[in-house]
C-alpha cells in the first residue's frame, strides 16, 4: 500500500510539474498555452503528438512507454482500464515537456454496460432514453481512464447489404441528425474537461454509408446535392453540437479518398462548417492511401494525409517516418505540422488533460478491487432503455402478450446466446454478464408456467461462414456449432414445441454478421434456421419469432409464417429480461422501425423519402411503364416509422391553423392522437412534409418532427407541431439551403405510409 501511495503522490507532482514547466501563458488561456507549449517542441516532438498507436502484439507495451516517454506517441487506444493507461500516463511525465497521453476506445453503444445497439437505440425514437444510455457510457468509460470515444457513428445507411449498418442510427437524415447532437452532448456532458466525461470523434466523415454495393471500404460516388441534402447533416449536426473530434472514413468520395480529400477536410469542415477540433484517420487510413491508387509510396501518403488536414494518424508509421524528410526537402510546411499538433494539444486541453493529466486515471489507491465487479454496471438503466427499443411487426390476433401460466417451447440458436446479445463493438461488456433470453423468460415465468428450451438448429449450416465470422477471434470462438445433425436438432425443437401452448424462436444473425467487414448478398435468414422455422410452423402451434439482428432482413416467408414478430436487434447486458417484459407483457412495446424492411434483397437500396419520378407506381393500378419491379409487389415488407403496440391508436383529421405561411411566420399542425386499447401505451407521432414543386427534383415527403407519447387506456392528446420556413429549405442545384414559394403537403401518421394530409403555401 505504501508502494501505491508513493505511486499516486510521483503521479500529483509530476502532474503539477506539467503546470509549472510548460505555461508561461496562463492555463485558462487555451490559445496562448497551446502556443507558448508548441513553441517549446522540437520537430521529433511534435510529429510524436501526431502519432495514435493500437495497443496489440505490433507494438508491446514496454516499447510503447519508451516511445511515449521520448515524447514520440500522443495517443494510445484499446488500453482500457486505470493499471494499464497509470504507467503510459506516467512515462508522458518523464518526457522533456511533460505532455500528457490520451486514452481512445470504440464506446459505441456502451462500455461496460452494454445498451442496445445503435440502430436500436434509433428504433426507440426517445432522446431522453439515448442521452442517458450516451451519459452513462461515458461515465463508465471516464472511470476506466478513457477520455475520447470514436462515437457516435452518424452514417446513414440506405443498404442493408452494409454489415455497419447495425452501428448507426438508420436511413433518415432528420432522425439521425437528433440522435447526433444528442449523443455528442452525452458523452461531453457540459464540458469534455468534466472527470466523468468524454470526447466525442464522430465518425466516419464521411457518406461511408453509402459505399458502393453496400461493401465495406469501396468506393462513394455522390452528387453534391444528394450529399448536403441527406448525407452530410448528422455530422454537421454533431460538429454543431460541440463534439472535439471526427474520425475520417476510409472509402474515397467521387474519386478522392476522405483521408486525402482537401475539399472535405479543409473547405467543408474546417471553413464552411468552422470546425476547431481534432480529425483522425481511420485505422491504418493513411497507408491505404497508396492501396487507393492515389499516393505512388509512403512518403506521397504523407504528405498528402497531412496537406489535406490530417491530424493524428491511427495504428500508421507514416508521419513518424516520412512527415521529416518532407519538410526538409520543402514539399510540405512547418504550418502542415504546427496545425496539427495545435490541433491535438487544444483536444487534449479541452479533455483538462493539462490541468490534471490523470484527471480520469485517479489514485492507484482508488482503484476497483474488481475492474468487472457487478456493482459497476447499470442493468436497470440498461433494462429500460433496451425495452424502448424494441418493435413489434406482427401480433396476428393479438399472440402476444404471452401468459405466464403457459407452457412455452423456446427454441431457436439465439435464445441461449450471451456474446450475440451484446451486438457488434460491444467495448467493454463481458458476455458472462449478459442475460440472455432463456434466463429472462426464466425469471419472469418462475414457477407460475414452464419454459421448454431447446437450440433447434445452429446459426448457419454453412462452415465458410463460421469460419469466417470465427478468423479474428483469437481468444475463443463466437460462433459454436452443436456438432448434432441438422435433423436432430430440428426434431427435438419439434418435440418441445407438440408439448407446447405456444413456441418462441429466437432467430437472426449472429453478432459478428452484423459488424464491420460483414457486409452480405443474402438478406434472408441463414436456411439452417428458415428450415427449423418452418418445421415448427408445421406443429399448428402459435409461433412468435424473436429477431436478433444488427440490420433489416429479408422476412417476407418469415411474416407470412409467424403469428407474432418482435424485432430486438441486439439489446445489449440487460436484453434477455427487456425482451421478456415485453413477450409477457409487463411492458408494452413502442419502438418504431428507424429503417426501412425490404421484401428482399433485389429491392435495395430502399429507403421511404426516395425522389419523385416522372413515371410513379399507384398500387391498384396496372403497373405497365411503371417504376415498379413486376416479380413482386412494389413497396417494404415494414416501412421507416413502422412499429405495433399491444394497444390501438387513432388520430383525428388534421387541422391547420392557416393555409398560408409567411417567411417569418410559423404554422401549427395538430391532431388528436387517442389510445382506443384497453392498455396504456407509448407511440410516435410523426410528422412528414412534401414539397409539391420545385426548382428540382425533390423526395416524395421527408421527416420533420416527431413526438413520443404516453397514454392511459381511453386518453387522448392534442398533439401540436409548429412548422417555419426553415422546416422546408433544401440545398438546390447551387448548393443554397433556401426555401421556395409554393405548395406544401403536410403529412401526420403513426408510420410514414399511413398518413393524412394537408396543404399549405409558402408566400
Amino acid at each position: 500500500m505504501k508502494k501505491l501511495c508513493l505511486l499516486g503522490l510521483v503521479a500529483t507532482l509530476a502532474s503539477q510539474s506539467v503546470v509549472a514547466e510548460t505555461k508561461p501563458a496562463a492555463l485558462k488561456d487555451k490559445d496562448a498555452f497551446v502556443s507558448d507549449l508548441l513553441g517549446q517542441m522540437t520537430l521529433d516532438e511534435k510529429i510524436g503528438q501526431l502519432r495514435l498507436i493500437s495497443i496489440g502484439p505490433e507494438m508491446p507495451r514496454e516499447m510503447i512507454r519508451k516511445e511515449i516517454a521520448a515524447g514520440r506517441i500522443g495517443g494510445t487506444f484499446n488500453s482500457i482500464t486505470r493499471p494499464e493507461n497509470r504507467p503510459m500516463q506516467d512515462a508522458a511525465m518523464r518526457s522533456r515537456l511533460k505532455i500528457p497521453m490520451f486514452f481512445a476506445y470504440d464506446v459505441i453503444h456502451g462500455h461496460r454496460t452494454i445498451f442496445p445497439i445503435s440502430l436500436a437505440l434509433a428504433s426507440s425514437w426517445d432522446m431522453d432514453a439515448i442521452s442517458r444510455s450516451g451519459r452513462i457510457a461515458a461515465k463508465e468509460a471516464a472511470a476506466d481512464s478513457l477520455d475520447i470515444t470514436f462515437a457516435p457513428m452518424v452514417d446513414i445507411s440506405r443498404d442493408a447489404r452494409w454489415g455497419r449498418t447495425s452501428e448507426g442510427f438508420g436511413e433518415d437524415t432528420y432522425l439521425v441528425s437528433r440522435i447526433s447532437e444528442v449523443m455528442v452532448k452525452a458523452f461531453q456532458g457540459p464540458s469534455p474537461a468534466q472527470a466523468d466525461s468524454i470526447m466525442a470523434s464522430v465518425k466516419h466523415f464521411a457518406l461511408y454509408g453509402a459505399v458502393e454495393g453496400g461493401r465495406d471500404y469501396n468506393v462513394v460516388d455522390m452528387s453534391p446535392v444528394k450529399m448536403y441534402q441527406d448525407y452530410l447533416p448528422p455530422y454537421h449536426a454533431a460538429i454543431k453540437a460541440g463534439a472535439g473530434g471526427v474520425m475520417v472514413a476510409l472509402n474515397s468520395i467521387n474519386g478522392v479518398p476522405a483521408t486525402a480529400n482537401t475539399w472535405l477536410m479543409n473547405d467543408l469542415l474546417r471553413k464552411e462548417w468552422g470546425f476547431k477540433g481534432l480529425t483522425v484517420s481511420d485505422h491504418g487510413a493513411i497507408f491505404e492511401l497508396i492501396k487507393h491508387g492515389v499516393a505512388k509510396d509512403g512518403r506521397e501518403a504523407a504528405k498528402l494525409a497531412i496537406k489535406a488536414g490530417i491530424d493524428m494518424s491511427m495504428n500508421d508509421q507514416l508521419y513518424g517516418k516520412e512527415l521529416p524528410g518532407l519538410l526538409k526537402s520543402g514539399e510540405i510546411e512547418q504550418s502542415d505540422i504546427d496545425n496539427a499538433v495545435r490541433e491535438v494539444l487544444g483536444a487534449k486541453y479541452d479533455m483538462g488533460l493539462f490541468a490534471d493529466p490523470y484527471l480520469r486515471i485517479g489514485k492507484a489507491e482508488d482503484d476497483p478491487a474488481d475492474t468487472y465487479a457487478e456493482s459497476r454496471l447499470h442493468r436497470s438503466e440498461a433494462r429500460d432503455i433496451a425495452r424502448r427499443s424494441l418493435v413489434l411487426l406482427k401480433n396476428h390476433n393479438d399472440t402476444l402478450p404471452l401468459k405466464k401460466s403457459a407452457t412455452i417451447a423456446l427454441v431457436g440458436p439465439l435464445a441461449k446466446a450471451p456474446i450475440d446479445m451484446m451486438g457488434s463493438w460491444a467495448a467493454a461488456g463481458k458476455p458472462a454478464q449478459s442475460v440472455t433470453l432463456l434466463d429472462g423468460m426464466n425469471a419472469v415465468i418462475g414457477e407460475k408456467g414452464q419454459v421448454i428450451y431447446a437450440r433447434g438448429a445452429n446459426i448457419t449450416s454453412d462452415k465458410a461462414v463460421v469460419d469466417y465470422l470465427n478468423f479474428l477471434n483469437f481468444d475463443a470462438p463466437e460462433v459454436v456449432d452443436d456438432p448434432r445433425s441438422a435433423q436432430v436438432l430440428i426434431d427435438e425443437a419439434v418435440k418441445a414445441a407438440k408439448s407446447a401452448d405456444v413456441v418462441v424462436a429466437a432467430v437472426g444473425e449472429s453478432r459478428g454478421m452484423s459488424h464491420e467487414s460483414s457486409s452480405r448478398t443474402d438478406l434472408n435468414i441463414p436456411q439452417s434456421q428458415r428450415d427449423l422455422i418452418k418445421a415448427l410452423k408445421a406443429t399448428g402451434k402459435p409461433l412468435v419469432l424473436v429477431l436478433m439482428n444488427g440490420r433489416p432482413l429479408s422476412i417476407l416467408e418469415e411474416h407470412q409464417q409467424a403469428d407474432a414478430i418482435l424485432e430486438t436487434w441486439f439489446a445489449g447486458t440487460e436484453g434477455g429480461n427487456a425482451i421478456a417484459d415485453v413477450l409477457f407483457g409487463d411492458y408494452n412495446p413502442s419502438g418504431k422501425l428507424p429503417i426501412t424492411f425490404p421484401r428482399s434483397v433485389g429491392q435495395i437500396p430502399t429507403y421511404y423519402n426516395h425522389l419523385t419520378i416522372g413515371r410513379p407506381f399507384t398500387p391498384g393500378k396496372p403497373g405497365n411503364y411503371t417504376s415498379q419491379y413486376f416479380d413482386d409487389t412494389t413497396g417494404p415488407l415494414y416501412p421507416f416509422g413502422y412499429g405495433l403496440s399491444y394497444t390501438r391508436f387513432s388520430l383525428s383529421d388534421m387541422a391547420l391553423s392557416s393555409t398560408t405561411l409567411n417567411k417569418t411566420g410559423k404554422l401549427d399542425a395538430s391532431v388528436t392522437l387517442k389510445n382506443t386499447g384497453k392498455l396504456d401505451g407509448e407511440t410516435v407521432v410523426q410528422l412528414y412534409i412534401q414539397d409539391v414543386a420545385g426548382s428540382m427534383i425533390r423526395p416524395i415527403k421527408e421527416l420533420k418532427n416527431f413526438q413520443k407519447i404516453l397514454l392511459k387506456a381511453g386518453e387522448s392528446k392534442v398533439v401540436h407541431f409548429s412548422i417555419t420556413e426553415d422546416d422546408l429549405k433544401f440545398y438546390n442545384t447551387q448548393l443554397k439551403f433556401a426555401a421556395e414559394p409554393g405548395q406544401f403537403n403536410v403529412q401526420i401518421g403513426l408510420d410514414s405510409q399511413d398518413v393524412q394530409q394537408q396543404s399549405f403555401e409558402l408566400l
